[in-house]
């Protein structure tokens, strides 16, 4: 029998059978919240249709995405503050151009910068492989020279992948990627040149494909949160587990959908004595701590 095409970066392994592991403190379960800062180009480009869209400018969904900017990922930030709760935050560079004062508030925090390409506006899928390589190096260098350190994670812009990038983001220094979400634990992928980190992102608890694609409600949004997180944590006991919460703050920075987010990252901070909560780079980092053959 002929077999499908596969892209060879890790074989199938299910999650029972595997090594038990624990997080710091003998944690199970860690949680990390996945903060999208994104810039768009006018009147060009891709960009999340909230409401329909209509011929180029498309001035309703610009402005709408450009909420989170402007009040939405403000509004957040006092959240997390309040919560005392760490952010991993994925970053198009161009936001370093359009409003630095925001990247440097959650960097002032002491919260991760995650490279997430350049703008939400291109897709680095479809680029040609010199062109791709000269992007992450382009974001890598906005990033590294505004916070003086290099980004050691990745999420492309909407999750696009053209076929060699896992081995571009590998050569450029990158020590775990967001973009393969098949797994509630780390994995390693092949690469040409080593390997590299699959860190579980979530396609279910992420507010643009449920609140934006399948329309769910504020408080439906904060239930399937305060839900995914209890059965995961008790599913823990068997094993180490990751949780991640993607967030947009044109979607949850409105007001009512912030209050019921609120709710259900307090549902959450009431376990932290059993849970990591944390950032991504910091999970990705401990991983490289475990022994030889405890990440599959």
């Amino acid at each position: 029998m002929t077999g499908l095409p596969e892209h060879g970066r890790f074989s199938y392994r299910p999650i029972r059978g595997r090594p038990v592991y624990d997080w710091p403190n003998g944690r199970r379960l860690a949680v990390y919240v996945g903060l999208n800062l994104e810039h768009f180009a006018f009147a060009e480009g891709l960009g999340a249709e909230l409401a329909p869209g209509g011929p180029q400018p498309d001035v309703l969904n610009y402005n709408w995405r450009d909420y989170g900017n402007r009040v939405g990922a403000w509004r957040m930030l006092d959240m997390f503050d309040g919560l005392g709760w760490p952010c991993s935050v994925l970053v198009n560079s161009e936001m370093y151009g359009y409003c630095p004062e925001l990247i440097e508030a959650f960097a002032a925090r002491g919260d991760e910068i995650v490279g997430h390409g350049r703008t939400n506006s291109e897709r680095q899928g479809t680029m040609a492989e010199a062109d791709e390589a000269g992007m992450i190096a382009e974001v890598s260098s906005v990033i590294t020279n505004a916070h003086g350190q290099r980004p050691q994670g990745w999420l492309g812009p909407w999750i696009s992948e053209s076929r060699v990038t896992p081995d571009l983001l590998a050569e450029a220094g990158y020590s775990y990627v967001l973009d393969w979400c098949m797994d509630d634990q780390p994995v390693w992928m092949k690469t040409r040149s080593g390997r590299i980190l699959a860190l579980p992102y979530p396609q279910e608890i992420n507010d643009i494909p449920a609140i934006v694609a399948r329309k769910t409600g504020a408080a439906e949004f904060a239930d399937m949160i305060i839900d995914n997180f209890d059965e995961m944590l008790e599913q823990s006991a068997d094993g180490p587990l990751v949780m991640g919460i993607a967030l947009h703050p044109y979607i949850v920075g409105q007001p009512f959908r912030l209050r019921q987010l609120r709710r259900a990252l307090e549902h959450i901070a009431t376990h932290k004595d059993d849970i990591w909560i944390t950032r991504a780079g910091d999970i990705a980092g401990y991983c490289r701590t475990l022994p030889e053959g405890t990440i599959p």
